[in-house]
């Protein structure tokens, strides 16, 4: 998978925002108080196919609760930058050392108001499907999602939702019985706007994405 070239930026991860944005006090851009994160998209082959590992977040008090998302999580003081955060929050919770893989580069940082997170996507690239280990404090389950079918313009759903006491109409990812919404959806909407995913293995004609 070859990066290069401009990112499809906000206009990608907005395709897949929930609308209108739920609540009073959205707001689009961080305050002073904001924290940084980092998360980690990881591609890998496996029987022909790519797949890329999401997980599913326990059910906890916080506004995350029982979510699909990347692995990753808050930067801590040892943390170098957000991509290191990202490569160690991605070890502790699904057990996949940074030296197993290659780092492709980054995407375009998202904020996320709910929990006033700045969020840095990193993506990474492994040749062999990897031994996941997962931390059952951080990790309710592994999915293991296919890359053509994300992007199958059929998995690409909305459904009207109530949020914060307002109706909203949220677009989601359909895919292995889990529903990916939120900010784990407009991340994934600027990966896979990205040229490069149309042209992996086995995503050529069958992966053509109107919205790309």
């Amino acid at each position: 998978l070859d990066l290069a070239g401009p990112l499809p930026g906000k206009v990608a991860q907005y395709r897949m925002a929930p609308r209108p944005r739920p609540g009073a006090e959205f707001r689009d851009t961080p305050g002073p108080d904001v924290r940084h994160g980092g998360v980690l998209a990881l591609f890998y082959p496996h029987g022909g196919r790519i797949f890329l590992p999401l997980i599913l977040r326990p059910t906890y008090p916080g506004v995350h609760s029982g979510q699909v998302g990347f692995p990753g999580g808050g930067q801590e003081e040892a943390d170098d930058d957000l991509t290191a955060t990202a490569l160690r929050e991605t070890y502790e919770e699904i057990g996949v050392h940074p030296s197993a893989y290659t780092m492709l580069g980054r995407l375009t940082p998202l904020y996320v108001s709910a929990s006033n997170f700045l969020v840095q996507p990193a993506v990474g690239w492994i040749d062999y499907r990897p031994d996941f280990r997962l931390d059952p404090y951080e990790v309710a389950a592994l999915i293991e999602a296919p890359l053509l079918a994300l992007l199958d313009p059929a998995t690409r759903r909305v459904e009207n939702w109530t949020l914060r006491g307002r109706q909203v109409e949220v677009p989601y990812f359909a895919v292995e019985n889990q529903t990916i919404w939120g900010a784990t959806a407009m991340m994934l909407s600027e990966l896979l706007a990205l040229p490069a995913m149309r042209l992996a293995p086995g995503c050529d004609a069958r992966a053509d994405d109107p919205h790309a």
